[in-house]
């Protein structure tokens, strides 16, 4: 697998929340190699079963062990005869923020929001217009020369712009219905060192670490079955990662997301530094323990790792995948990304490989000792 390819498949797909099969198409062709199962629920998650192998002398399934009981008679924490293996759910999301119409200004397109779009980076950016043909657009304004002083220094705000596509008003009502989407448009790009950059980076590099992640477990051990979800609607309100986790409702989880780089206006308290590695949240929407393996195992391989402080609500699938069912013991692995919800999103390839690495040497190491420790 070509990490960097996969990522540049995924951000120019197109993806809004609520609509990703095309970024799940994407996905679901670099996970299939590594996977025992696909599947896709009914809110457009994609759910890839890597099995794990038992270690050798653990009883298989139906039969019973020393120590496990008759199914209903079970004590709190114990395991039923016959019980599944362990497993762990990874989280990253396809959806990308964006545009939908909501009506006509004579030859242009009146516009709103999807997810957490920044006005001040839209004006004079290529969108595609996914009416009953595929249109590309400009996204424009009144231009600067006649606009009163009074506005000269101010965003435009978003009644005042328009997705022009070029075609005469009657024709643009037959092809372009109220409630069609609108995407950006951006051609992904290789920049020096590594460093790559395009639109949905947010969070299909998540995704691609996902499939890092399939593609080293294909060459190891691991005895916890491993589900690797990518999540639909996370941008506007972490609802995929909802429905999978109670779905699936595994005994851990770990969601991947990004987080902001260090660059230019962000303090060094809220940023983590590109090419250091993945971030490992510490905060209430966190195991303990997971965040203490997550780091043991980073230190044992010397992989590059940093520490990412969230006092409070992450706004990840980590804080929706914590409190499914019963609970669930969760951790956050933060990709370092600049310039985040734009359509020049920036990161380091080695923060995504990392980070796919380090999940596949924390599942390595899963056992039932771990699960004992967490209280499971």
């Amino acid at each position: 697998m070509d990490p960097v390819q996969l990522l540049r498949d995924l951000s120019q797909a197109s993806g809004l929340s609520g609509y990703e099969q095309q970024v799940c198409d994407v996905a679901r062709q670099a996970f299939e190699p590594y996977a025992d199962a696909l599947r896709t629920d009914a809110l457009g998650n994609l759910i890839a079963l890597r099995k794990g192998t038992p270690a050798p002398g653990t009883p298989a399934p139906g039969t019973p062990a020393p120590g496990t009981c008759a199914p209903g008679t079970c004590a709190p924490g114990a395991r039923s005869q016959g019980a599944p293996l362990r497993s762990i759910m990874l989280a990253a999301h396809t959806d990308e923020i964006g545009l939908m119409v909501t009506g006509y200004d004579g030859a242009f397109l009146r516009v709103t929001r999807v997810g957490g779009v920044d006005v001040r980076t839209l004006l004079g950016q290529e969108v595609l217009v996914h009416g009953a043909r595929p249109l590309v657009g400009i996204i424009g304004s009144r231009p600067p020369h006649v606009l009163p002083p009074s506005e000269w220094d101010k965003p435009v705000p978003l009644d005042k712009i328009h997705v022009d596509v070029g075609l005469p008003a009657e024709k643009v009502r037959e092809v372009v219905k109220v409630g069609d989407l609108v995407t950006l448009r951006r051609e992904f790009l290789e920049l020096a060192e590594g460093y790559v950059s395009g639109k949905s980076l947010d969070d299909r590099a998540g995704v691609v670490s996902l499939a890092v992640c399939l593609e080293v477990l294909s060459t190891m051990r691991h005895s916890w079955d491993v589900y690797a979800v990518a999540t639909s609607q996370e941008e506007v309100g972490l609802r995929g990662a909802l429905v999978s986790a109670y779905g699936i409702a595994p005994d851990i989880a770990i969601a991947v997301d990004v987080g902001f780089g260090a660059q230019q206006g962000v303090s060094e308290n809220e940023s983590v530094n590109m090419d250091g590695g993945p971030a490992v949240a510490r905060g209430p929407n966190i195991h303990p323990l997971m965040f203490e393996r997550l780091t043991d195992t980073a230190r044992k391989v010397e992989l590059p790792y940093q520490v990412e402080v969230a006092a409070g609500a992450t706004g990840t699938d980590a804080w929706a995948i914590q409190v499914a069912r019963q609970g669930i013991p969760t951790a956050l692995l933060s990709i370092p990304l600049r310039y985040m919800h734009t359509s020049v999103e920036t990161a380091c390839m080695k923060d995504i490989v990392r980070t796919g690495r380090l999940m596949a040497l924390f599942i390595a190491g899963l056992d039932e000792a771990f699960a004992t420790a967490l209280g499971l």
